[in-house]
């Protein structure tokens, strides 16, 4: 395995890229370490399929580097990067049983028969499809193709990286649980460094130890997925993650405090920088109905089960809170408190407050 290094990276698919916009990836610095689990989200378009098709060797990039332990391989073929890589539909031979899908890898590079059968083996367990080794693969359902497709990236041990491109796109959602948890399983067990990309949050946040989450081809933050809930460092990242994701709420900084909709609203900590347009974030999970506090009026409730969705409007802005229990009912009057260690200000998208120790 390896670890991967992006140097300075940047992509542009138009012949003589000018400015920022001419340019489908930013400028990207990052390290993956060996043995990891990482995740690229974003949404559609956002530059995840090209930074992967960097890394894979299907494309150079306009200006930068990748390096895989140190050595640079931006000029070198895919075939020659040691990669295996795992797409939206499954890769598999329909004709060929699952015991002769899982062993092809090896089988072309002139492996011997012995250790084919001891590999095939130890994968077939780790995906529970020993029961199937002698079906063919015509005849799978389509989230056990995806398991043999995954396994067939799994079945070499001298892969650098293995990397999932929307894996689970084609997969029923009842299914989907099973193969993110087994896929989870699989990166315990083999310890190789994994990249996962999707469009999925609950993919990303489930699977991957570090997440990287991408808008209009640049990184916007780098962080757990506890720390990506927690303290998102943009906007983009509080709106996107979260179900519901984050109230962002146009406001004016005066001090430590924010005014919105002409209410004082007390800030995690000091504020920084100044200019450009500001906004108070605050997630739903953090927003109470009580006594006192910002004024607003009850537009929608949705019930989804464990708790409700209270849908408030404070003057012309729609303010989301989760309330567990007994709820107001539409049309009737209440009083919004935000948890002040939970409140940050963003200015220009870029958060713009310091955490308190």
């Amino acid at each position: 395995m390896a670890k991967i290094t992006l140097s300075n990276l940047r992509h542009s698919y138009l012949p003589n890229p000018k400015a920022d916009e001419d340019y489908a990836l930013k400028e990207i610095d990052l390290d993956w370490e060996d043995g990891g689990a990482y995740a690229l989200l974003g949404p559609s378009g956002c530059g995840k399929s090209t930074l992967l098709n960097i890394i894979s060797g299907l494309l150079t990039p306009s200006d930068g580097k990748v390096l895989f332990n140190g050595t640079d391989v931006t000029g070198l073929p895919p075939d020659q990067r040691n990669i295996a890589q795992v797409f939206q539909f499954p890769v598999i031979y329909d004709t060929m049983t699952v015991r002769e899908n899982l062993a092809f890898p090896l089988r072309n590079r002139g492996v011997a028969e012995t250790r084919i059968a001891e590999r095939v083996a130890e994968i077939a367990a780790m995906l529970e499809v020993v029961d199937m080794l002698d079906i063919r693969a015509a005849h799978l359902s389509p989230d056990n193709k995806q398991k043999i497709s995954m396994g067939r990236g799994l079945v070499r041990d001298d892969v650098n990286v293995v990397m999932f491109d929307e894996p689970l796109t084609v997969i029923d959602p009842h299914l989907k649980w099973k193969l993110r948890s087994k896929l989870k399983e699989l990166h315990q067990r083999v310890k190789a460094t994994m990249i996962y990309v999707t469009h999925d949050q609950t993919e990303a946040l489930t699977f991957a130890d570090q997440v990287v989450v991408m808008q209009e081809g640049e990184i916007v933050q780098i962080g757990t997925p506890v720390e990506l809930f927690e303290r998102p460092q943009h906007t983009f990242v509080g709106h996107f993650i979260g179900s519901p994701g984050m109230n962002i709420l146009a406001a004016e900084a005066q001090g430590n405090t924010a005014t919105f909709e002409g209410q004082s609203v007390a800030l995690e900590g000091n504020v920084t920088g100044d200019g450009g347009s500001t906004e108070i974030g605050i997630r739903p999970e953090f927003v109470t109905i009580a006594d006192t506090g910002v004024a607003a009026r009850v537009r929608k409730v949705s019930d989804v089960g464990r708790h409700a969705v209270v849908e408030a409007m404070v003057g012309d802005t729609a303010v989301k809170a989760i309330v567990e229990g007994e709820v107001p009912g539409q049309g009737e009057a209440i009083h919004l408190a935000f948890r002040p260690d939970q409140t940050r200000l963003y200015r220009d998208g870029w958060i713009s407050t310091e955490a308190q120790p």
